[in-house]
């Protein structure tokens, strides 16, 4: 089963914190360093006479050509990096810059040329600092051609990236990755891990939150705690994904929790000023349908990459249909009580804004339509009411903004009945 939804706080910080640009530069820089300094350390288990025959006092020439060029290549790789966010902001959306600004295999690109600047720069201080012998330099070179090797496979393929990098077709992707990865793990724990909530038990106190912003995480094992092994129940209010202030309850607890507990409880919300990736899958095809909106009049006209977007839609959705299963898993936290995603705000997030923007291009309805009956096909017991109301307000939108009989006819004969 994917557990996504259910890592604790530190784990979900830290994977946030190693998938930053940095975090991989400055261990491939460190790398750099040691390599470069290991060569002293292996040069008095290298013949003299050997590294004068191979030639190894060439080591400080293709050091200099290599700290120069590596430096070059940095510089040009972060233009790249920063014009495609920039183009992925303009062009597609905001909310995608955070996945290309993740992405690993530029992360790899850009920490191999900066390891490889400070290999160079270390090998060139120690050789000028007279710090290896013959041996050194022969062991030096060595290290320098398995660098080079490194740069040449990365610039490869960095090259191949960058003929995608920032791109409106690999922005799609990207957040279908993350949107079908969400819902396929608040598929498989509907409800975090805890139990289904029942509103005639609700508990009778209400925890508030500090701060203004969204719901990022739901940090259930700190919940479990802040029980302090009390058989009491706790109601969890706001979801990841949900706007928060000092008078939205994030959950109800029972009304003899010490203040302190209280403050725990209020802790296991991460809230932010920004909606995430990791538990709210309502905000992944909430930005898949904002790509496919822009691509529409008034703000473009390029249908196709709405289309595209529906597409995409389509297999995130998918992974809302229920998969087989055997006997039901005991919850982890029972004693929590969360409420499930409900299907029709999984489907109004993605089709409402379509079939807003879409519906003056015929192409565009009619294509929402298919889409919906392929749902309810996959699923009958899951989509079939949410898809009947989405397909009727298609073709609402439909029959107001097209012009021709024959197209509204076209629309209103693949509504869902």
């Amino acid at each position: 089963m994917n557990k996504n939804n259910l890592i604790p706080r530190w784990r979900l910080m830290l994977s946030r914190t190693l998938r930053q640009a940095w975090v991989r530069a400055a261990l491939y820089c460190a790398g750099g360093v040691v390599t470069a300094l290991l060569a002293w350390r292996f040069q008095f288990h290298v013949s003299e006479d050997l590294a004068l025959s191979v030639g190894a006092d060439a080591v400080g020439n293709v050091l200099a050509i290599l700290a120069s060029s590596m430096l070059t290549v940095t510089t040009f790789s972060l233009t790249v990096l920063v014009g495609a966010l920039g183009s992925a902001s303009s062009g597609v959306t905001p909310r995608a810059t955070t996945l290309w600004s993740e992405d690993r295999r530029a992360h790899n690109a850009l920490a191999t040329f900066l390891g490889a600047f400070m290999f160079s720069v270390v090998g060139i201080i120690a050789l000028s600092t007279h710090l290896y012998g013959p041996g050194g330099r022969l062991v030096l070179l060595g290290a320098t051609v398995g660098v080079i090797g490194l740069i040449v496979v990365t610039l490869l393929r960095w090259m191949q990236q960058l003929t995608r990098f920032g791109r409106v077709g690999e922005t799609i992707r990207l957040v279908e990755q993350a949107a079908a990865a969400a819902l396929r793990a608040r598929r498989d724990h509907p409800h975090l891990g805890g139990v289904a909530p029942d509103p005639a038990q609700r508990q009778p106190r209400p925890v508030y939150p500090e701060r203004i912003g969204y719901v990022q995480h739901v940090d259930m094992a700190e919940l479990s705690r802040a029980l302090r092994g009390r058989e009491v129940m706790l109601d969890v209010a706001a979801l990841p994904g949900a706007f928060v202030h000092p008078a939205t309850p994030l959950a109800w607890v029972d009304a003899g929790m010490d203040a302190a507990s209280q403050r725990a409880v209020c802790d296991a919300f991460l809230v932010e000023h920004d909606r995430a990736w990791e538990q709210d899958p309502r905000f992944g095809l909430s930005v898949l349908a904002e790509i496919g909106s822009r691509s529409l009049p008034p703000t473009a006209a390029d249908y196709g990459t709405a289309i595209a977007v529906i597409g995409a839609g389509l297999r995130v959705l998918s992974n809302w249909v229920p998969a087989p299963q055997g006997p039901p898993a005991e919850p982890e936290h029972p004693r929590i009580r969360v409420p499930a995603l409900r299907t029709e705000d999984l489907v109004e997030d993605f089709f409402a804004p379509l079939a807003r923007e879409g519906a003056g291009i015929v192409q565009v309805p009619v294509r929402l339509q298919k889409t919906l009956d392929a749902l309810r096909s996959l699923s009958p017991e899951r989509f079939d009411a949410s898809a009947r109301r989405a397909s009727a307000l298609v073709t609402e939108h439909a029959a107001l903004a097209l012009t021709l009989p024959s197209e509204k006819a076209a629309v209103e004969a693949l509504t869902l009945r």
